[in-house]
């Protein structure tokens, strides 16, 4: 597998992992009457800095706030949305094209260049730390988190 298509893996991975975690917020929604806002502030967090890291990535202008406001019904939307954005943004991506680097200013306006490696690398793992955090209030709330484990999906043959 060359470095292009670990990305891509690692992206199935994270599309999978959110809508898995999005199914169990939905699953505990009609039993934890307010449980679960900060799962989805958590969630809508994670889906609009995706977009916001795609977007830098196409040089385009930051379209939505870091932390928004919304329910749960728009982040379901919003994860079929950014999975169908890093799809098209990732399919003609070529191992030569990751050491590219691009310039952007982060949201306190400061200026930045990274590689695009660096930049799909951060999404990743940026979106697994908060997903931890959504587990971690979900256990203190009394509800079950997502099982999300990485090699869980690879065990479970759900990433191809």
């Amino acid at each position: 597998m060359n470095l292009a298509d670990y990305l891509r893996h690692q992206f199935a991975y994270n599309v999978w992992a959110n809508r898995q975690v999005l199914s169990t917020i939905r699953a505990n929604a009609s039993a934890n009457t307010g449980a679960n806002d900060r799962s989805v502030e958590l969630m809508a967090h994670i889906l609009s800095a995706e977009s916001l890291w795609l977007e830098r990535l196409k040089q385009q202008p930051q379209s939505s706030p870091v932390w928004p406001k919304a329910d749960l019904e728009q982040c379901e939307r919003r994860a079929a949305e950014m999975a169908r954005r890093w799809r098209e943004y990732l399919e003609p991506i070529t191992t030569g094209d990751l050491s590219e680097t691009i310039s952007y200013k982060n949201s306190k306006g400061e200026p930045w260049t990274n590689t695009i490696m660096d930049v799909l690398t951060h999404v990743v793992m940026h979106s697994a730390y908060h997903r931890g955090q959504i587990a971690s209030h979900m256990r203190t709330s009394g509800q079950t988190p997502a099982y999300t484990d990485f090699i869980h999906a690879v065990r479970q043959g759900i990433l191809k």
